[in-house]
């Protein structure tokens, strides 16, 4: 079961926060939370949050985005006005199916991801919201 947790983790390092970049989000850094649920799992999966710095780059393409990892292909990929949803298979050490929708604004987005890995299927419930300009270095 703990292995499953890290793939899970792992799953989520491949595809958030950059999987929700979209050109119509602006770049700046953002607040993202990630929730999974798991059926199954005998305590809930704590909710986590990070803070990222989306650059003028990332916002440009999102395919190139949510498939960043060279382990990780789309297979399908539609977007429909404000509404992005999308399709990917990886292999190696993250290897999975991954089917996600995500809908978004300017200075939000929520997204449901639905993944299938190592015979355990898990849902992930993303909610990013833009705080202001990235931190100076």
């Amino acid at each position: 079961m703990k292995r499953t947790v890290y793939v899970v983790l792992g799953a989520l390092l491949l595809v958030s926060p950059s999987a929700f970049a979209a050109e119509s989000i602006r770049d700046g850094y953002w607040e993202i939370t990630s929730q999974t649920e798991m059926p199954g799992m005998p305590m809930k999966i704590p909710a986590s949050t990070i803070k990222h710095c989306y650059s003028k780059e990332d916002v440009k393409d999102q395919k190139k985005v949510i498939a960043r990892e060279k382990n990780c292909t789309l297979t399908d990929y539609k977007v429909a006005g404000n509404k992005v949803t999308w399709a990917m298979k990886c292999t190696g050490q993250n290897a999975g199916t991954f089917n996600g929708e995500t809908v978004f604004s300017q200075d939000s987005y929520a997204s449901t991801m639905k993944m299938k890995s190592q015979g355990h299927a898990m849902t992930v419930k993303v909610k990013g919201r833009r705080i202001g300009e990235c931190p100076k270095k």
